[in-house]
């Protein structure tokens, strides 16, 4: 445990050390959050008010900017740079490096998500949302799978270079195709065919259900099940193709 607590000290000071990577990952969707609620925030969407609407989908955002982006992108620049494979030669186990920075993102998620919600709660009105239990569980179940897939993803990556644009290349399209900023149902038929296949689609609307319906996740099989079906495709990659040592060309 004292191991783990240092190694997870050090990921939390590198991380926000990182301004670039705080930015992006971490105050980019808030300023999202803040700017749209600002213009729409007060019309009617699916015949909620739509700061409430937008309050789930900018969780929905946070959670692939953090545990699927901020990730994979890290891990790449960390193992082309040489880091991975100097963690290797320490004594920490490699399997503790992984669930400390794995903790390390999950600690920034839930700081994002409860700045969210206060962010929602204090400018926007929105109501803390009722289920906080089911929310909570719904949102550990997002940070979970999404950096298990940031994890997978990081083996079809071969360079630093490149990293930032293949993950922005997934990541942003998947988060407006998803629902994350507007309804999808006023998407054109084909978006929706492709959203329909996306794992964010379905954890944004698991929170929607949560948030704005009254349900519990347990009432939500099918979107649990997809949710964890992407995440375990995403740690099954990861165990195949995760690397310590840098890629060659």
């Amino acid at each position: 445990m004292r191991l783990f607590l240092h190694q997870f000290r050090a990921e939390q000071l590198l991380y926000w050390r990182s301004r670039e990577s705080a930015f992006f990952t971490f105050m980019l969707p808030l300023l999202f959050f803040v700017l749209l609620a600002s213009v729409y925030g007060g019309d009617r969407i699916e015949g909620v008010k739509g700061s409430r609407y937008l309050l789930a989908g900018m969780l929905g955002y946070g959670v692939v900017a953090t545990a699927f982006a901020g990730l994979a992108i890290g891990v790449v620049v960390d193992r082309e740079n040489g880091v991975l494979k100097r963690v290797r030669g320490t004594p920490l186990p490699p399997w503790l490096y992984i669930v400390s920075l794995l903790a390390s993102t999950l600690v920034v998620y839930a700081i994002e998500a409860v700045t969210l919600i206060v962010l929602g709660r204090l400018l926007f009105h929105i109501a803390v949302p009722h289920h906080l239990f089911s929310l909570v569980l719904a949102l550990l179940l997002g940070a979970l799978a999404f950096a298990g897939m940031g994890m997978g993803l990081t083996a079809a990556i071969r360079t630093a270079e490149g990293s930032s644009a293949a993950v922005n290349a997934v990541y942003l399209p998947m988060a407006f195709i998803s629902g994350s900023f507007f309804s999808p149902h006023s998407f054109p038929r084909f978006l929706r065919v492709i959203a329909d296949v996306l794992p964010l689609t379905y954890f944004i609307r698991l929170l929607r259900d949560i948030t704005l319906r009254g349900h519990e996740i347990w009432t939500r099989p099918g979107s649990v099940a997809v949710v964890a079906a992407w995440g375990l495709a995403g740690v099954i990659a990861a165990v195949r193709g995760f690397r310590w040592e840098p890629r060659e060309g």
